[in-house]
């Protein structure tokens, strides 16, 4: 029987009813991962003054932690083309354990990070959930499992969020990382017992691109890591400008690498065209510039008794994280269904111009906290549902017929990539604008003009996408499901 995605399968594979283990063992997962990403950022302060770090550290390990969820995608997705879906979910579960475990146990703030990054790296989960899926079940099927995972994308509703920043005031910030030990270890046991192998999809003889994987890393490490800690190492140090040119020349190197790999990382003719470069550098300038306000930037200020506004981390994730991911949940089906009406493109623009309206208005009025909530709460409709929904249906009805998975990948990369960036560049202009009584707000300010200019960016490359064929949409909406990347 035939595991193409689009063709029909027998009735018992497309019945969820009897999936229901398996989709709770997978849901289970994907949430072990995406609370690291959701609950920490209201117990950022904690984790800074129990580590005795500074806010470049802590901003370090929030960029390292997307990036190797970028890298992660591209990894282990790849690997389980040729090894199988499984056994690389078993992987992820098990390095996002040890991430954990690192975490709680943290003497210091070096410790933490590295625990951070195996977390970050088990980030593949989601796509090997949605890959698994695919395989598995009839394109109804799977569009029904696929929401279901997709629901835990910006956490449990806000949820999560408030208590994240209850468990930072009161037992502290490793208390999040216990919870998520034990949601991963379920998780862990849920999959091992109830996800059913599938088979490979290349040939298992294909030779993995571990050359370009290593350049990629690298050379995405580099840039951000140098972006990151240029202010607090200084931009013209010898050590900056090694991190910042290193990353540069490794990134080249991957170019090169990809033109003669016999299974390249990512295929340059799929980059290469008007469909695909100006939709990853709107994930990237989108990402980059909201993400890094809502993870880093909002929770530090929001928190700050000395230029801020001086609030503990559960007033901070209720009035400031909680409405963007519950309204997130509300609108993003509904610009699922809007989509394939009116066109992907229209709705990437349009979000992409609103983004930027909203955040001009919060950056105005930063320190008015009910024009603040009011701003944030409209981003759960702009961003978390015209955005992040509209950058991955456009992924999808974009993509070459004959690769239709070439560019999904890429922009899910790019996901974890304008994270890292975004928190990098926000945690350089805060660090930059502090003195010796500790962050000012010019730092603060200078964080989000920062973000404005990425999503303004992001407003021009969006404006360059290619209009996808008007019967490509129409079949995409049809047949294909969207695969809503993980924030």
């Amino acid at each position: 029987m035939s595991t193409t995605p689009g063709r029909t399968r027998s009735g018992a594979e497309s019945d969820l009813a009897g999936r229901g283990p398996m989709l709770l063992a997978m849901v289970l997962a994907v949430l072990g991962y995406q609370i690291n990403a959701t609950m920490l950022s209201p117990a950022l302060p904690d984790v800074i003054e129990r580590l005795g770090t500074t806010t470049a550290a802590a901003g370090l390990s929030q960029t390292l932690f997307f990036l190797m969820a970028a890298i992660g995608q591209v990894t282990l997705a790849r690997l389980s083309d040729q090894r199988g879906r499984k056994p690389m979910m078993l992987v992820c579960a098990a390095v996002l354990i040890v991430g954990n475990v690192l975490c709680v146990v943290a003497p210091n703030i070096e410790v933490f990070i590295a625990g951070r990054i195996l977390q970050g790296v088990s980030a593949a989960m989601f796509t090997l959930a949605f890959l698994t899926l695919n395989q598995l079940l009839t394109p109804a099927g799977f569009g029904k499992a696929a929401g279901i995972i997709t629901a835990v994308n910006g956490g449990l509703a806000g949820v999560d969020a408030i208590a994240g920043g209850q468990i930072a005031d009161t037992i502290g910030f490793r208390g999040i990382f216990v919870c998520s030990t034990l949601i991963a270890v379920a998780g862990l046991i849920g999959v091992r017992r109830y996800v059913p192998d599938v088979p490979p999809t290349t040939e298992p003889g294909a030779r993995f691109d571990a050359r370009g994987i290593t350049a990629l890393a690298l050379g995405l490490t580099g840039i951000l890591v140098g972006l990151a800690q240029g202010a607090a190492w200084g931009w013209t140090s010898a050590l900056t400008l090694a991190f910042l040119i290193g990353g540069l020349a490794s990134l080249a190197f991957f170019v090169l690498s990809q033109k003669t790999a016999p299974n390249p990382v990512i295929d340059l003719d799929v980059l290469a065209s008007r469909r695909a470069w100006p939709l990853l550098l709107t994930t990237i300038c989108t990402l980059g510039g909201a993400f890094g306000a809502i993870a880093l930037t909002i929770p530090l200020f929001s928190q700050d008794a000395r230029v801020g506004l001086g609030l503990t981390a559960v007033t901070s994730a209720i009035l400031f994280l909680t409405p963007i991911q519950l309204i997130g949940v509300v609108s993003a089906p509904l610009t699922g269904r809007l989509g394939p009406r009116i066109g992907w493109r229209k709705i990437v623009v349009t979000g992409a111009v609103a983004n930027f309206a909203i955040f001009l208005v919060a950056t105005l009025f930063l320190h008015n906290e009910w024009i603040l909530v009011a701003a944030l709460a409209a981003l759960g409709v702009t961003y978390g549902g015209f955005m992040l929904t509209g950058l991955n249906g456009l992924a999808v009805t974009t993509a070459p017929a004959d690769k239709p998975g070439s560019l999904s990948g890429l922009n899910g990369a790019c996901f974890g990539i304008g994270a890292s960036l975004g928190i990098a560049l926000a945690s350089a202009m805060i660090t930059a604008g502090s003195d010796a009584g500790g962050v000012t707000e010019a730092g603060y300010q200078n964080a989000m003009y920062t973000a404005l200019a990425l999503l303004a960016v992001g407003v021009v490359t969006s404006l360059l996408i290619q209009r996808p064929p008007a019967e490509e949409a129409a079949e995409a909406s049809d047949e294909r499901p969207v695969v809503v990347a993980h924030h």
